[in-house]
């Protein structure tokens, strides 16, 4: 008989996952106000706004001239004044954004809103209220898309396009030969789907720009949901990279008055936009522009491959469309480089040329074009920095108001600041010069700004600057003692080497908030490769960020984020570093950062180094095990798409490259497939999937749970019955994560079945 020792770990204390807990994201909604400024320009020189106070949402009106702010109207007054109006047993919440779609007159005497069905108006003068206008009581369609005038909402009903005038509340059905698989306006992308159609209104809320997707002959894709007492089996539409069918987009334009649908005289177009990810912008499909008067359609169409784009005009009475520009690059095409940014190109119908949107230098800047000729007029940014959004244009003044990164190169090359320049190039002004991440509104006449300005570790600070970016008035400054009171820890900003030795690469550290610095802690790195994001995000100040990251800190680890080799916001060769290897996920430069900070901090301890991430990171966290396992000994991976061949193909084709069979049997994808890398396991890893995942599909994590299993290798498994891909935030799975660094990193049970509450 063989007798195995059995040695007791010691307990974890409770009281630090208590700590941990109270740093949940869920529990620190609402401890950081006055951090969220929602302006409206009324004039040229005033404004109101809403803004996140302890009471709730408070609103305020600004008279720059006179240097003036005050409340825009008593709230308690007029939520008592309606109350007693409308004879309502419910007490009206003065606090709780009741009042909707808020107006301010341009003398500043009186307010118009939306409440109960009812236009009110409130005399600033004596806070008295008044009904000016019965609403229609017309119940909007579940899923529609609103007219920019608000009159008429788009909707899809049996595959065909309907809408629903919002004062009458009469339907008229704009197509009739819908059908399934070959319907209009249909949100089905494979790994994204919704009842929401999909379309661009015009201005005037006159034409629908909007397409017939025919996904007929595309394979399906099935999931498994858990019932009683049968399994119930869902099927969709989900294209794969190499498929031979994928979804197609037949491009119309409607004349929602005449009902008259215009097919434009093109070839399908492929389901995609020019630039990283869906095929919306809010409620609009991107990549979409119509003239003033909706004669003539701006579009962009991009390959399957993502390798060329073409501008195209499109007359919407005959259907003719003539192509304007093309852009081809050998790696993959961004006309915008932030993830679900919206594309950087506008055409500028009145002056016939159109303002465009390239990597060609490098970096991501705008070019002048004539639109009748194609021709380059000029370059209008240039520099060793990228434009991130066009914000707005002026075509009389000819002048271009953007955001960009990276222009100032003794900043944080992720932080914006906010710039115009002229069509020609010159005169480019910095409208936010004081260092730090800012996020802006201007004036109808350009001549002021709201500018929120905050940094991973200063919360936000509301002015209203001129245009030259001197300070006029402070709106608002973040209030951050209940957010401190809690034990949240200001995360640490670092700059380290990537693999190459010479590329600095940027990142952030959390520490517990008892950190000692002469004790030795665990390194865990919360991933998040790209290619379409980082593990960083945004560089505003955010007390709750991926990964629950500073609640895990609180368990006596130091937790990092660091944005390696291949994540977006840098130059065209950062970005696409690891293209046609997705499986690299940037991990080489992980390492390196995390051994350069730990030789210049004595409390890390680089020979306890962890992972863990979700869906892109669940994938690198897998590959950060598999193939660096001498450096990472615990690995907790959740929804990785971990062999790109199983997911989209619009994902896979545009960051690994088109699918190429070998004559080898293997393919161009082949080098990805994490099944296929298995052997080199040694730590310990948990893997988890939820088994309703329509984006990343389970089937991928079981082909790497075979391959494990066929190799003998021992890990761990969290399986999430009915839940899609979302679940990493639900407080099983984090806490489950959390016990599984406790007892691998620190050699310590955690507490029992800790439950944590939402």
């Amino acid at each position: 008989m063989v007798y195995e020792k059995v040695f007791e770990r010691p307990q974890f204390p409770v009281e630090r996952y208590e700590r941990a807990e109270a740093l949940m994201s869920w529990n620190l909604n609402g401890k950081l106000t006055h951090s969220n400024v929602q302006p409206s320009w009324i004039s040229n020189a005033a404004l109101w706004y809403s803004v996140n106070t302890r009471k709730g949402t408070e609103y305020f009106l600004v008279d720059i001239e006179r240097n003036m702010k005050e409340p825009l109207f008593n709230q308690s007054d007029i939520a008592i004044a309606l109350s007693e109006m409308l004879d309502d047993t419910t007490e009206v919440e003065p606090y709780s954004r009741v009042f909707q779609n808020m107006e301010v007159n341009s003398t500043l005497e009186f307010v118009t809103f939306e409440y109960d069905q009812k236009k009110w108006r409130v005399n600033r003068s004596d806070s008295s209220v008044e009904i000016v206008e019965e609403l229609p009581d017309v119940e909007r369609p579940d899923a529609s898309v609103l007219s920019p005038d608000g009159t008429q909402a788009a909707f899809i009903k049996e595959h065909n396009l309907y809408v629903r005038n919002m004062k009458t509340g009469l339907d008229t059905q704009l197509t009739v030969d819908g059908e399934v698989g070959y319907g209009y306006a249909t949100d089905s992308q494979g790994w994204s789907r919704s009842d929401r159609p999909i379309l661009f209104w015009s201005d005037d809320s006159q034409r629908i720009a909007t397409y017939r997707l025919d996904e007929r002959e595309v394979e399906k894709m099935h999931l498994l949901k858990t019932a009683t007492p049968r399994a119930e089996l869902i099927s969709w539409p989900y294209a794969l990279p190499g498929d031979e069918h994928v979804p197609m987009h037949e491009r119309i334009v409607i004349n929602v008055k005449t009902g008259a649908i215009t097919t434009l005289k093109t070839e399908p177009d492929h389901q995609r936009t020019s630039n990283c990810c869906g095929l919306t912008r809010g409620t609009q499909w991107a990549d979409n522009q119509f003239s003033k008067d909706g004669r003539f359609l701006a579009y962009v169409s991009t390959s399957r491959d993502y390798k060329e784009v073409t501008l195209k005009i499109a007359d919407t009475q005959s259907g003719d469309v003539q192509p304007v520009h093309f852009e081809r690059d050998e790696l993959f095409i961004e006309t915008n480089l932030q993830s679900r940014g919206v594309p950087n190109w506008h055409v500028l119908f009145d002056s016939n040329e159109f303002i465009w949107f390239s990597r060609k230098s490098n970096w991501g800047h705008l070019y002048l074009y004539d639109l009748r000729s194609g021709e380059l007029i000029n370059q209008i940014t240039q520099g060793n920095w990228n434009v991130a959004d066009i914000l707005e244009i002026d075509e009389i003044n000819r002048r271009i108001y953007f955001t960009a990164v990276g222009m100032d190169k003794d900043r944080d090359p992720y932080q914006q600041y906010a710039y115009s320049i002229g069509f020609d190039g010159g005169g480019l002004r910095s409208h936010t010069p004081t260092e730090g991440n800012h996020a802006v509104s201007f004036s109808p006449e350009k001549n002021y700004l709201v500018s929120t300005r905050s940094d991973v570790r200063t919360p936000p600070v509301t002015l209203i600057k001129d245009v030259f970016g001197e300070v006029v008035m402070t709106l608002e400054t973040a209030d951050d003692i209940e957010l401190i009171q809690t034990g949240w820890t200001k995360p640490e900003s670092f700059t380290v080497k990537a693999r190459d030795g010479k590329t600095d690469i940027y990142g952030l550290m959390y520490k517990p908030s008892d950190f000692d610095p002469t004790k030795k802690y665990p390194i865990i790195n919360n991933i998040y490769p790209g290619p379409q994001v980082g593990s960083v995000g945004t560089r505003a100040f955010s007390p709750t960020r991926r990964g629950q990251v500073q609640a895990l800190a609180e368990l006596g680890f130091i937790v990092v984020q660091i944005d390696g080799l291949g994540t977006p916001m840098r130059s065209r060769d950062f970005h696409t570093y690891y293209y046609g290897d997705m499986s690299d996920n940037g991990l080489a430069d992980q390492i390196t950062a995390m051994e350069q900070l730990a030789e210049q901090h004595s409390f890390i301890d680089i020979e306890r180094a962890a992972i863990y991430g979700h869906s892109g990171g669940g994938f690198a966290t897998a590959s950060a095990l598999f193939n660096y396992p001498d450096f990472f000994k615990v690995g907790v991976a959740g929804a990785g798409n971990m062999d790109n061949r199983g997911y989209t193909f619009y994902w896979g084709e545009k960051f690994q490259g088109p699918m190429i069979q070998n004559e080898d049997e293997t393919d161009s994808f082949t080098n990805q497939a994490l099944q296929l890398q298995v052997d080199g396991l040694k730590g310990k890893l948990l893997i988890s999937y939820g088994t309703l995942d329509s984006n990343v599909h389970p089937n991928m994590t079981l082909l790497v749970i075979d391959a494990l299993i066929s190799a003998n290798k021992d890990f761990d498994l969290i399986v999430m019955p009915n839940r899609g891909h979302g679940y990493a935030n639900e407080s099983y799975k984090i806490r489950r994560t959390m016990d599984y660094f406790v007892e691998h990193l620190l050699g310590m049970s955690p507490p029992k079945e800790y439950e944590m509450s939402r």
